[in-house]
């Protein structure tokens, strides 16, 4: 499943150096990576449910707890692959793009020269 986590970041980089928003691009690479990550889970937590329910035969003991662990660290991959990956890539990266905002602002913003300072006077007249 890590795979998947991988394959998902990188599609939304992808979408990003095509001038994509943060936004859209996570929207799109979710969109385009969610049927083949739910089938890959989905495959392998069916092929495992036999095992997890005890109906395999001999050795049921040793593998039907092992079976139960692989499926519940299927489905808590899949939730994190599928919404708090993209949710964290989303906030991660919309706070860098207001700091780069900020920054090119500062930079643009015209410097003030501070006026020249003049020899002070006395308040005595010379004479």
């Amino acid at each position: 499943m890590v795979a998947n986590a991988i394959v998902l970041v990188d599609l939304i980089n992808q979408d990003r150096e095509g001038a994509q928003t943060v936004r859209d691009a996570v929207t799109h690479g979710g969109s385009r990576r969610l049927r083949p990550i739910l089938m890959t889970a989905l495959a392998t937590i069916f092929a495992l449910l036999p095992m997890a329910l005890g109906i395999t035969g001999h050795g049921g003991f040793i593998s039907q707890p092992l079976a139960i662990v692989v499926i519940g660290g299927l489905l808590s991959s899949t939730v994190l692959t599928l919404v708090v990956l993209p949710t964290l890539y989303h906030l991660v990266e919309q706070r860098r793009e207001r700091r780069r905002e900020r920054r090119r602002a500062e930079a643009d913003r015209p410097v003030l020269q501070p006026a020249p300072q003049s020899a002070p006077q006395s308040a005595e007249p010379v004479g």
